[in-house]
């Protein structure tokens, strides 16, 4: 079975939704490749590094709002085992971050990769939209910081972002995590790993049926 991920660093559900996501899969009887696919939430540019906090009050109409969602997601995410602290969490573009994912793939280590990214910002108030900061990332995992930080600083890995980017268009991708299984079965959202199993296991069971098998 083929696994297609759309998601974005700094969204808390893809997040949620990659911890679901394992836990499910550690639980079904099958052979599964997952793929983590570029998408972003916000693309514009982001000047200088902000609070989160600030970012997100201003978006959605006020500071009380903002502290609602944080807290929701917060609340959610602590029951997977997550912490988020948006309290730390800097706003930041994850284009240059998508491609440090893309880096991690041609390794096969392109899943622990965007765990790093994501632990960096929402436990550890690291910008990850900084390039010195996304190498000390990569090194933080055991990965060559000299040579990611080079990666980073020439356009390797900006086509297969922008092919992630261009294919979430294409199938009307317009919120995150999105999972798209063997190229023809979609589930959205951080569904929870009861939900995921069983959509699975429907999934290879039809194939089978499909397949004569």
């Amino acid at each position: 079975m083929d696994v297609q991920v759309w998601a974005d660093v700094v969204c808390p559900w893809c997040y949620l939704g990659k911890r679901r996501l394992e836990k499910a899969l550690a639980d079904f009887d099958g052979t599964v490749t997952v793929t983590y696919r570029a998408y972003q939430l916000d693309p514009a540019p982001v000047p200088s590094p902000l609070p989160i906090k600030q970012v997100m009050a201003e978006k959605f109409g006020g500071t009380s709002r903002a502290e609602e969602m944080f807290a929701h997601v917060t609340a959610i995410a602590a029951g997977d085992g997550l912490t988020l602290d948006f309290d730390q969490a800097i706003a930041a573009n994850t284009f240059a971050a998508h491609r440090l994912v893309a880096w991690g793939a041609t390794l096969e280590r392109q899943a622990d990769v965007l765990d790093a990214l994501q632990r960096a910002h929402f436990t550890l108030g690291v910008d990850v939209g900084s390039v010195p900061a996304l190498a000390r990332i990569a090194g933080s995992i055991g990965l060559d910081e000299a040579a990611a930080l080079a990666y980073l600083e020439s356009d390797a890995g900006t086509s297969a972002v922008e092919t992630d980017l261009h294919q979430a268009r294409e199938l009307g991708i317009t919120s995150v995590p999105t999972f798209v299984i063997d190229g023809k079965y979609a589930v959205q959202g951080a569904q929870e790993p009861a939900t995921l199993l069983a959509a699975f296991e429907e999934i290879a069971r039809r194939e089978a049926v499909e397949a004569g098998l």
